[in-house]
């Protein structure tokens, strides 16, 4: 529950932004593109810096790293909370930014250390949900402290919870969770990761994320679009709607890791089964409201179900190395850039905005066949 505390503060800094754009761009007098950079930059951010920091900090105990990511974390939201122009801003972000991988890669290597190995998915489930959790609360949550006292205390709020969190994982995590089974001082070598990352049931595993992620994400980017522009939902609406969403990631978060524990590799591909059709069938009825509602509910439900069995399969394929989990982070904001950008593409070439719902459908098509080669490849030995 600490670490789940620290994930949802890190996923209010992520998904916060987009509520307060508007009132950012005009305290710093910039445009509406340069404003969209405090988004694209913090994922770009987190791309980079899931590998870089998980990789240098390889020789490091392990709650101290936590903590350390934490308080880069606070630092980051500080510097946006006080910044007196966007390139201060954009450095606050950055910052935040860079703890954000490492902190989920190896808060999921510490969460499954402190359970026994059959509830090894569903420790991990916890710990992300504080971030399904921000996911529903972060942009009404932004919206409502900015609209009350300016977007500056909602980044005085999440540097609060930053401090909160570091004093519980300061407090509740014991030194010894996440160690390493074999060490070279203190942890691992580089090299012992890199060479541990040499399966190709790593890399199956890496590519199956991104192309999961990308799918959902590249639907999830325009859906204010398709509920305006397609099932004729108003603009105040899509506020709700998207708490729906954020609702079925919460579900499926939770529900996947106990499925995970049971059958991971069943269930990674009922999952990405169950979210190829529910794209497409999205794609289909979007036009009707009700459908609409129970259709993106799903979506999040199906879209974040694997998210759990993802992260164990990737460590226990790479043998529990801190870098194959913070490979997995970054694989996941590869894929969801690229959904983004196909699904834009979709709707520039006049496909219409339901287009998105179909490349999504489609990625994550690729997702499953990738799933199930890597399935087979099990069958008999690893990698």
């Amino acid at each position: 529950m600490a670490l789940a505390l620290g994930g949802f503060g890190i996923g209010l800094t992520e998904f916060v932004i987009a509520g307060l754009l508007p009132q950012v761009g005009r305290s710093l007098a910039v445009s509406e593109a340069a404003a969209g950079w405090l988004i694209s930059g913090y994922a770009l951010t987190v791309a980079v810096g899931a590998i870089a920091l998980t990789a240098a900090t390889a020789g490091l105990p392990r709650k101290p790293v936590l903590f350390g990511l934490v308080v880069l974390f606070v630092l980051g939201n500080l510097i946006s909370a006080v910044a007196p122009s966007y390139g201060v801003m954009m450095l606050g972000r950055v910052i935040a930014a860079l703890c954000h991988g490492s902190f989920f890669g190896i808060g999921s290597l510490v969460a499954r250390s402190l359970v026994p190995p059959e509830r090894a998915s569903r420790a991990v489930a916890v710990m992300f949900a504080g971030l399904t959790v921000a996911n529903v609360l972060g942009v009404p949550f932004g919206a409502l402290v900015g609209e009350r006292w300016g977007w500056r205390a909602t980044f005085w709020a999440i540097t609060g919870i930053g401090v909160v969190a570091a004093v519980a994982i300061a407090v509740l995590v014991p030194g010894w969770a996440g160690k390493p089974e074999v060490e070279s001082g203190a942890a691992r070598a580089l090299s012992a990761q890199l060479r541990a990352m040499r399966s190709r049931q790593v890399w199956l595993t890496l590519a199956a994320t991104a192309l999961s992620y990308g799918g959902m994400f590249g639907a999830f980017s325009y859906l204010a679009y398709t509920f305006t522009e397609v099932t004729g939902f108003s603009d105040t609406d899509v506020a709700w709607l998207l708490v729906v969403y954020g609702s079925g990631l919460v579900v499926g978060n939770l529900a996947g890791g106990r499925g995970a524990d049971r059958n991971r590799d069943l269930t990674l591909i009922a999952s990405l089964a169950a979210l190829t059709a529910t794209l497409a069938l999205f794609g289909l009825l979007a036009s009707s409201p009700t459908a609409s509602i129970v259709l993106v509910f799903l979506t999040g439900v199906f879209g974040f179900a694997p998210v759990p069995g993802m992260i164990t399969r990737v460590t226990d394929a790479a043998q529990g190395v801190p870098l194959a989990a913070g490979a997995n982070v970054s694989a996941s904001n590869v894929g969801n850039a690229l959904g983004a950008w196909l699904g834009g593409m979709a709707i520039s070439a006049g496909f219409g905005y339901t287009a998105p719902l179909y490349v999504g459908a489609a990625i994550v098509l690729a997702g499953l066949g990738t799933m199930l080669f890597a399935a087979h490849g099990t069958a008999g030995q690893e990698g």
